[in-house]
């Protein structure tokens, strides 16, 4: 199924568009879809780009032998301070 769109493209893009279609021995749309995809391929998701960070964030952790029981009671206590001095605070 395809869908007919109309987009503005300038005498340059065109064409290279017009190029590519001709190298590849394709129409200018199959030209457009395949650098299309080819270009959503090489970037990576958003999603990849999260995990590829917390994957990075585990990995810096073990490194550093971070006992992460002590680290969770640490932050807890630092949270629950923070938290009894904002309420103690006069409005």
């Amino acid at each position: 199924m395809t869908i007919k769109s109309t987009y503005s493209l300038d005498v340059g893009t065109v064409r290279t568009l017009e190029g590519l279609a001709r190298r590849w021995n394709v129409s200018k749309s199959e030209a457009l879809r395949r650098a299309i995809r080819n270009e959503a391929e090489r970037q990576p998701s958003r999603t990849d780009a999260r995990l590829r960070a917390l994957r990075e964030l585990q990995e810096s952790v073990a490194a550093r032998d971070v006992d992460l029981d002590v680290w969770e009671r640490q932050a807890g206590e630092i949270r629950s301070a923070s938290f009894r001095r904002l309420s103690d605070e006069p409005r």
